[in-house]
């Protein structure tokens, strides 16, 4: 067994599409980044890295890279999955928390579970995804950020 963490945070900026564990939000501000800000993603991705050993997000898709421009981070993390089974693990949980003062998450976290796991191409009951708030502390609580901070943990696969 392996595990890994991610984190990420993006400042949300106004008339940026709002895209969070895969789903568009509708929201009149969305997560400023090179690519399409998906903070639950990115952190997703940095723990299936960091537990494969893999290095970081970055090292995979520099952010100063013109193709990773507005690009899909679903997407992104179906090419993480598949580095991850090439190194020989595959996915046993993935846990995170997304944390904004808005949009609210609640009502769209079945679907966020649902996305990550048919990207992955793993059984939705191994993705956890919940939200919190910093009840109006800081820049998050502010409603000028949003973060997310994941663990995964990945298995041996089994030789064929």
């Amino acid at each position: 067994m392996r595990v890994g963490i991610g984190y990420d945070i993006h400042r949300l900026a106004p008339g940026r599409r709002c895209i969070i564990g895969g789903i568009d939000i509708p929201h009149p501000s969305g997560p400023q980044a090179h690519s399409d800000g998906d903070v639950l993603l990115h952190a997703f991705m940095d723990a299936l890295l960091g537990a494969a050993a893999l290095g970081d997000l970055g090292t995979h898709f520099p952010p100063q890279d013109p193709a990773y421009a507005g690009a899909s981070s679903r997407d992104l993390l179906a090419r993480v999955g598949a580095k991850v089974l090439a190194a020989g693990y595959r996915v046993a949980a993935l846990d995170a928390t997304v944390v904004a003062e808005e949009p609210r998450l609640g009502p769209h976290l079945a679907a966020m579970r649902r996305t990550i796991a048919e990207t992955l191409d793993i059984s939705v009951d191994r993705v956890s995804v919940k939200a919190s708030t910093r009840d109006r502390l800081g820049e998050i609580g502010r409603g000028e950020a949003i973060a997310a901070i994941a663990v995964a943990l990945l298995e041996e696969r089994p030789a064929r």
